[in-house]
Protein backbone atom coordinates (compact mmCIF):
# COMPACT_ATOMS: atom_id res chain seq x y z
CA UNK A 1 0.00 0.00 0.00
CA UNK A 2 1.44 3.38 -1.02
CA UNK A 3 2.18 6.21 1.39
CA UNK A 4 0.04 9.26 0.70
CA UNK A 5 2.01 12.49 0.95
CA UNK A 6 0.73 16.06 0.86
CA UNK A 7 3.40 18.22 -0.76
CA UNK A 8 2.73 21.90 -0.21
CA UNK A 9 4.44 23.41 -3.22
CA UNK A 10 4.98 26.43 -5.38
CA UNK A 11 8.79 26.28 -5.39
CA UNK A 12 11.34 24.71 -7.68
CA UNK A 13 12.30 22.31 -4.91
CA UNK A 14 8.69 21.14 -4.59
CA UNK A 15 8.46 20.45 -8.33
CA UNK A 16 11.78 18.60 -8.27
CA UNK A 17 10.68 16.46 -5.33
CA UNK A 18 7.31 15.70 -6.95
CA UNK A 19 9.06 14.69 -10.16
CA UNK A 20 11.48 12.44 -8.32
CA UNK A 21 8.75 10.65 -6.38
CA UNK A 22 6.03 10.50 -9.03
CA UNK A 23 7.32 7.24 -10.51
CA UNK A 24 8.03 5.61 -7.15
CA UNK A 25 5.26 3.08 -6.41
CA UNK A 26 5.84 3.47 -2.68
CA UNK A 27 4.33 6.96 -2.68
CA UNK A 28 1.24 8.78 -3.84
CA UNK A 29 2.06 12.48 -4.00
CA UNK A 30 -0.58 15.20 -3.90
CA UNK A 31 0.97 18.59 -4.70
CA UNK A 32 -0.95 21.61 -3.46
CA UNK A 33 -0.56 25.12 -4.91
CA UNK A 34 -2.01 28.26 -3.39
CA UNK A 35 -3.42 29.48 -6.70
CA UNK A 36 -2.02 32.99 -6.44
CA UNK A 37 -0.50 32.86 -9.93
CA UNK A 38 -2.89 32.77 -12.88
CA UNK A 39 -0.83 30.27 -14.90
CA UNK A 40 1.38 28.32 -12.48
CA UNK A 41 4.07 25.85 -13.49
CA UNK A 42 2.51 22.54 -12.48
CA UNK A 43 4.48 19.67 -10.96
CA UNK A 44 4.24 16.06 -12.09
CA UNK A 45 1.47 13.94 -10.64
CA UNK A 46 -1.78 14.87 -8.93
CA UNK A 47 -2.22 18.56 -8.19
CA UNK A 48 -4.80 20.56 -6.25
CA UNK A 49 -5.03 24.35 -6.43
CA UNK A 50 -6.50 26.65 -3.80
CA UNK A 51 -6.64 27.10 -0.05
CA UNK A 52 -7.82 24.64 2.57
CA UNK A 53 -9.78 26.98 4.82
CA UNK A 54 -7.27 27.51 7.60
CA UNK A 55 -6.00 25.03 10.14
CA UNK A 56 -9.40 23.39 10.66
CA UNK A 57 -9.95 22.92 6.94
CA UNK A 58 -6.48 21.50 6.37
CA UNK A 59 -6.81 19.13 9.33
CA UNK A 60 -10.11 17.82 7.97
CA UNK A 61 -8.64 17.42 4.48
CA UNK A 62 -5.66 15.45 5.79
CA UNK A 63 -8.00 13.05 7.57
CA UNK A 64 -10.45 12.73 4.68
CA UNK A 65 -7.66 12.03 2.18
CA UNK A 66 -5.95 9.61 4.57
CA UNK A 67 -2.64 11.43 4.24
CA UNK A 68 0.33 9.74 5.92
CA UNK A 69 2.94 12.54 5.83
CA UNK A 70 3.22 16.25 5.02
CA UNK A 71 6.09 18.10 3.36
CA UNK A 72 5.91 21.89 3.37
CA UNK A 73 7.96 23.09 0.41
CA UNK A 74 6.26 26.47 0.09
CA UNK A 75 8.07 29.77 -0.40
CA UNK A 76 10.25 30.80 2.58
CA UNK A 77 7.93 33.80 3.10
CA UNK A 78 4.69 31.77 3.15
CA UNK A 79 4.67 31.90 6.94
CA UNK A 80 0.89 31.61 7.36
CA UNK A 81 0.75 28.42 5.30
CA UNK A 82 3.71 26.94 7.16
CA UNK A 83 2.14 27.69 10.55
CA UNK A 84 -1.15 26.14 9.40
CA UNK A 85 0.62 23.04 8.11
CA UNK A 86 2.48 22.54 11.39
CA UNK A 87 -0.68 22.87 13.46
CA UNK A 88 -2.80 20.69 11.18
CA UNK A 89 -0.19 17.93 11.00
CA UNK A 90 0.08 17.93 14.79
CA UNK A 91 -3.71 17.69 15.19
CA UNK A 92 -3.88 14.85 12.67
CA UNK A 93 -0.91 13.07 14.26
CA UNK A 94 1.18 13.14 11.08
CA UNK A 95 4.92 13.61 10.56
CA UNK A 96 5.81 16.91 8.91
CA UNK A 97 8.96 18.17 7.26
CA UNK A 98 9.69 21.74 6.16
CA UNK A 99 11.82 21.87 3.02
CA UNK A 100 13.63 25.23 2.95
CA UNK A 101 16.60 26.02 0.78
CA UNK A 102 19.31 28.11 2.49
CA UNK A 103 19.19 31.87 2.20
CA UNK A 104 21.59 33.87 0.08
CA UNK A 105 25.13 34.59 1.26
CA UNK A 106 26.71 38.00 0.83
CA UNK A 107 29.79 38.08 -1.40
CA UNK A 108 32.68 40.52 -1.77
CA UNK A 109 31.45 43.65 -3.53
CA UNK A 110 27.87 43.30 -2.27
CA UNK A 111 26.20 46.20 -0.46
CA UNK A 112 23.35 44.54 1.38
CA UNK A 113 21.11 46.25 3.91
CA UNK A 114 19.20 43.53 5.79
CA UNK A 115 15.81 44.47 7.26
CA UNK A 116 13.21 42.37 9.12
CA UNK A 117 10.10 43.42 7.19
CA UNK A 118 8.88 45.13 4.05
CA UNK A 119 7.79 48.08 6.18
CA UNK A 120 11.37 48.42 7.41
CA UNK A 121 12.57 48.21 3.80
CA UNK A 122 10.23 51.04 2.79
CA UNK A 123 11.53 53.16 5.66
CA UNK A 124 15.19 52.64 4.72
CA UNK A 125 15.42 52.97 0.95
CA UNK A 126 18.87 54.22 -0.14
CA UNK A 127 17.75 55.20 -3.66
CA UNK A 128 15.13 57.16 -5.58
CA UNK A 129 14.67 54.79 -8.55
CA UNK A 130 13.87 51.51 -6.86
CA UNK A 131 13.61 48.04 -8.40
CA UNK A 132 11.04 46.05 -6.39
CA UNK A 133 11.03 42.26 -6.75
CA UNK A 134 9.00 41.47 -3.65
CA UNK A 135 5.85 40.11 -5.32
CA UNK A 136 2.67 41.66 -6.67
CA UNK A 137 0.83 41.48 -3.33
CA UNK A 138 3.45 43.15 -1.17
CA UNK A 139 3.40 46.72 -2.47
CA UNK A 140 1.24 48.40 0.14
CA UNK A 141 4.29 49.16 2.29
CA UNK A 142 5.56 51.40 -0.53
CA UNK A 143 2.21 52.86 -1.62
CA UNK A 144 2.64 56.03 0.45
CA UNK A 145 5.95 56.96 -1.21
CA UNK A 146 5.27 59.65 -3.80
CA UNK A 147 8.87 60.87 -3.89
CA UNK A 148 10.41 57.79 -5.47
CA UNK A 149 9.87 55.93 -8.73
CA UNK A 150 9.44 52.17 -8.59
CA UNK A 151 10.06 49.44 -11.13
CA UNK A 152 7.91 46.44 -10.16
CA UNK A 153 8.34 43.02 -11.74
CA UNK A 154 5.87 40.18 -11.24
CA UNK A 155 4.27 37.31 -13.14
CA UNK A 156 0.76 38.76 -12.84
CA UNK A 157 -0.29 42.44 -12.61
CA UNK A 158 0.42 44.11 -9.25
CA UNK A 159 -2.48 44.40 -6.82
CA UNK A 160 -3.35 47.77 -5.28
CA UNK A 161 -2.46 49.69 -3.27
CA UNK A 162 0.67 50.45 -5.29
CA UNK A 163 3.17 53.32 -5.38
CA UNK A 164 1.85 56.36 -7.29
CA UNK A 165 4.96 56.49 -9.50
CA UNK A 166 5.42 52.96 -10.78
CA UNK A 167 6.21 51.00 -13.94
CA UNK A 168 5.19 47.34 -13.96
CA UNK A 169 7.04 44.67 -15.93
CA UNK A 170 5.19 41.36 -16.28
CA UNK A 171 7.64 38.51 -16.75
CA UNK A 172 8.38 35.04 -15.46
CA UNK A 173 11.95 34.06 -14.62
CA UNK A 174 14.51 32.75 -14.43
CA UNK A 175 16.46 35.71 -15.82
CA UNK A 176 20.09 35.82 -16.85
CA UNK A 177 22.60 38.26 -15.42
CA UNK A 178 22.76 40.04 -18.78
CA UNK A 179 18.97 40.41 -18.83
CA UNK A 180 18.99 41.85 -15.32
CA UNK A 181 21.81 44.23 -16.17
CA UNK A 182 19.96 45.44 -19.26
CA UNK A 183 16.75 46.01 -17.32
CA UNK A 184 18.46 47.89 -14.50
CA UNK A 185 20.41 50.05 -16.91
CA UNK A 186 17.39 50.77 -19.09
CA UNK A 187 15.39 52.06 -16.14
CA UNK A 188 18.38 53.65 -14.37
CA UNK A 189 17.56 52.00 -11.07
CA UNK A 190 19.77 52.91 -8.13
CA UNK A 191 18.48 50.43 -5.55
CA UNK A 192 17.18 46.85 -5.47
CA UNK A 193 14.65 45.58 -2.92
CA UNK A 194 14.07 41.85 -2.67
CA UNK A 195 13.29 39.04 -0.24
CA UNK A 196 15.88 36.51 0.87
CA UNK A 197 14.30 33.62 -1.01
CA UNK A 198 17.67 31.93 -1.53
CA UNK A 199 16.60 30.65 -4.95
CA UNK A 200 19.37 30.17 -7.52
CA UNK A 201 16.73 30.84 -10.18
CA UNK A 202 16.39 34.47 -9.02
CA UNK A 203 19.94 35.20 -7.88
CA UNK A 204 20.99 36.87 -11.15
CA UNK A 205 19.55 40.20 -9.96
CA UNK A 206 21.97 40.15 -7.02
CA UNK A 207 24.91 39.58 -9.35
CA UNK A 208 23.70 42.43 -11.55
CA UNK A 209 23.36 44.74 -8.55
CA UNK A 210 26.90 43.83 -7.46
CA UNK A 211 28.19 44.56 -10.98
CA UNK A 212 26.49 47.97 -11.00
CA UNK A 213 27.51 48.80 -7.39
CA UNK A 214 23.87 49.13 -6.36
CA UNK A 215 22.72 48.79 -2.75
CA UNK A 216 20.37 45.88 -2.05
CA UNK A 217 17.71 46.07 0.64
CA UNK A 218 17.22 42.43 1.60
CA UNK A 219 14.18 41.40 3.64
CA UNK A 220 14.98 38.59 6.06
CA UNK A 221 12.81 35.48 6.24
CA UNK A 222 10.18 35.06 8.92
CA UNK A 223 11.25 32.61 11.62
CA UNK A 224 10.28 28.96 11.33
CA UNK A 225 7.97 27.40 13.92
CA UNK A 226 9.88 26.23 16.99
CA UNK A 227 11.00 22.58 17.03
CA UNK A 228 10.15 22.16 13.34
CA UNK A 229 12.00 19.44 11.43
CA UNK A 230 13.73 21.16 8.51
CA UNK A 231 15.56 19.93 5.40
CA UNK A 232 17.67 22.19 3.21
CA UNK A 233 17.72 20.10 0.02
CA UNK A 234 15.51 17.81 -2.03
CA UNK A 235 17.88 14.92 -1.28
CA UNK A 236 17.40 15.45 2.46
CA UNK A 237 13.62 15.63 2.05
CA UNK A 238 13.53 12.41 0.02
CA UNK A 239 15.69 10.65 2.62
CA UNK A 240 13.36 11.82 5.42
CA UNK A 241 10.34 10.52 3.54
CA UNK A 242 11.98 7.13 3.01
CA UNK A 243 12.66 6.92 6.75
CA UNK A 244 9.17 8.14 7.63
CA UNK A 245 7.68 5.44 5.39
Amino acid sequence: MSIRVLLLGGTGEARELAGRLSDDPRYEIVSSLAGRVADPVLPEGRTRIGGFGGVDGLTAWLREEKINAVIDATHPFAAVMTDSAVQAAERAGLPLLILRRPGWTERPGDDWRRVPTLEAAAANLPGVRVFLTTGRKNLDAFAHDAGRWFLVRSVDPPEPPVPPRMTAVLARGPFTVNEELALMREHRVDCLVTKDSGSPMTAAKLTAARTLDLPVVLVDRPPLPPDARVAGTVDEAAAWLHQAG
